[in-house]
């Protein structure tokens, strides 16, 4: 097997229940209940001179992003932890774990805890279980030719934030906060949920996350890179060329909201946004066949080698 994509694929032969939707989606749905795991791997997800607390509120907020992604309210989690021999890093971790919970109103349920030898990498894991609607939980499947494509959300802030953390340049305090405090769009997911054909969060990168929401619907995607949302600080920071826009939307970590609508005009979704001051960008449309197309402003844009991040096939 290659990568993560093979994995998943031969999973798919096990994972044969209907609440796992196929493994073509970001989380299970079980009734009204959602559900999704996550991990963060210390040198993969995380760097080691990140913040403990910094840490904690990611490996939470990226697993309630998955359930904003299905238009879920989270409820409770179950942490799965790594203890490496370093107390003082356990409990600023445990500070910033009562944080981030309680910013967001999440129970801690339960889960493991394992000891490794001391300087092991850590890998933690976390179970977030949400409550949606029934028939309101949409899927990465579900766009139909036609539909309009969105971002709620800004792109390509996380991935300049990494570079800030790495000190390879000097950068905005808010670059740096969107890769180790990422905010998940409950709100935002929620009340777009009824008006949406499909969602998904945006973790890996936009172009590869956009690939996967056309794969599962069976359509293609044409994304307009002009039309791409940058916040201001990026745009300061990298500049506002197709380069950047390119960097910007392979970059990962975003947590961002991809969707696709159809039958609902852009003013009323743009309505339904409003109240929670997140950006609505229509960046394209959904069309018959298959893949992934990019134009901006000079016409026809070549795919990058790279469209986002894949385990097992980056470094």
């Amino acid at each position: 097997m290659a990568g993560e994509a093979d994995f998943i694929a031969a999973l798919r032969h096990i994972a044969n229940d209907p609440m796992a939707r196929g493994l073509a989606d970001d989380a299970a749905v079980l009734g009204d209940l959602v559900l999704t795991h996550d991990m963060i791997v210390e040198g993969v997800h995380f760097l080691r001179d990140d913040p403990p607390a910094d840490v904690a509120w990611k490996l939470v907020a990226v697993n309630l992003s998955d359930l904003a992604g299905k238009g879920a309210w989270p409820i409770a989690v179950l942490l799965g932890y790594t203890l490496a021999g370093d107390p003082a890093w356990d409990e600023a971790f445990l500070a910033g774990l009562s944080d981030v919970l309680a910013r967001f109103g999440v129970a801690l349920a339960g889960g493991d805890t394992v000891a490794v030898p001391a300087g092991t990498p850590r890998t933690l894991g976390l179970t977030a279980i949400g409550r949606a609607p029934a028939g309101h939980t949409p899927a990465r499947a579900g766009a139909s030719p036609g539909d309009m494509v969105f971002v709620a959300g800004t792109i390509g802030d996380a991935g300049a934030g990494l570079a800030i953390a790495r000190g390879h340049v000097h950068g905005p305090t808010a670059l740096l906060d969107a890769y180790r405090r990422p905010v998940p769009l409950l709100d935002v997911g929620r009340a777009l949920a009824p008006h949406v054909t499909a969602m998904m969060d945006v973790s890996d990168g936009l172009l590869i996350d956009a690939s996967r929401l056309a794969e599962a619907s069976g359509i293609s995607l044409e994304i307009d890179l002009d039309r791409v949302p940058l916040s201001p600080a990026l745009i300061e920071h990298l500049g506002d060329d197709r380069d950047a826009r390119l960097r910007a939307a392979v970059a990962g970590d975003d947590y961002a909201l991809l969707f696709t609508a159809s039958g609902t005009s852009e003013v009323r979704l743009l309505g339904i946004c409003e109240p929670f001051r997140v950006r609505l960008t229509r960046i394209g449309s959904a069309a018959s066949g298959a893949g992934l197309t990019l134009c901006d402003r000079d016409g026809t844009v070549p795919l990058p080698g790279r469209l986002g991040y894949e385990h097992g096939t980056d470094g």
